[in-house]
């Protein structure tokens, strides 16, 4: 299994990534990671952590899960042997890299929801630019199963987060809320990719995006790693926060270097 990227990250992609805020890399993890991490997934998913979550509410089955490399040994040498953190850093122009967290999800075929719009970040207790996530499928994805990013919005102002389940805001963060982005779409450039396994995501963690239903006859497992950089910084957030689900020992604007948020790359 690859520990380097299969093919060298464009120099490019660094200012596509800045200007649209997501870049889509190909052939950069080989087919042992694959065929490695897909029977990792289904372990996973046979025993739910604590944080497992059944998200369809209507037909199929979209499960997520968190913190898995805490957890299940192919998940971690995924974050430390794989070539996903120098990926990130590359693609951020960041010195260093710290691995944040790690989330599942997986969309069986004929689910019908959604992943709701919204921004990464402000669920996150971290700050700064250099926050980027590493979207990676081990199943083919149809460009009308992909996730979807409205390219630019990684500009835009923080909005507040909000429980999938009911769609009711977190409490206290003082934060508006997103706008329609489903009822505007048209004034928007929304950018999705068809992918092979092997290929990923890039996106920063402030841009607007979402994802529709699996409607496919592929099953659509994926593993998002959560990656950060030289300016990112510890950052006690008022309000309901998410991530991380443990106390990583930090004070507000501390570095994020730290055992649970291990520097996993250097340039």
């Amino acid at each position: 299994m690859n520990r380097r990227p299969l093919t060298p990250v464009p120099e490019e992609v660094a200012a596509v990534y800045a200007r649209d805020g997501i870049v889509c890399l190909r052939g950069m993890f080989d087919a042992g990671w694959i065929e490695f991490m897909g029977e990792a997934v289904d372990r996973a998913m046979a025993a739910p952590g604590a944080r497992g979550e059944e998200y369809a509410r209507s037909g199929g089955r979209f499960f997520g899960d968190l913190d898995l490399w805490q957890r299940h040994e192919p998940f971690h040498r995924f974050v430390f042997e794989s070539p996903a953190a120098e990926i990130a850093g590359t693609v951020m122009r960041s010195s260093k890299v710290n691995f944040f967290y790690d989330q599942l999800l997986v969309k069986e075929p004929g689910t019908t929801e959604r992943t709701p719009w919204h921004q990464d970040q402000p669920y996150w207790a971290v700050a700064g630019r250099q926050v980027c996530s590493l979207w990676v499928p081990f199943d083919p994805v149809a460009e009308e199963t992909c996730v979807e990013y409205v390219a630019g919005s990684h500009a835009w102002p923080a909005f507040s987060p909000y429980h999938f389940a009911d769609g009711t805001p977190y409490a206290g963060t003082g934060l508006p809320a997103l706008p329609d982005i489903e009822a505007e779409r048209e004034r928007h450039r929304i950018l999705r990719f068809a992918l092979e396994p092997g290929d990923c995501l890039v996106f920063q963690a402030m841009i607007v995006h979402g994802a529709p239903g699996n409607r496919s006859a592929h099953r659509r497992r994926a593993l998002a790693t959560r990656w950060t950089g030289d300016d990112a910084r510890y950052c006690v957030r008022p309000g309901e926060v998410a991530i991380p689900t443990s106390d990583p020992g930090l004070a507000d604007g501390d570095i994020m270097d730290c055992q649970l948020f291990p520097v996993v790359w250097r340039a």
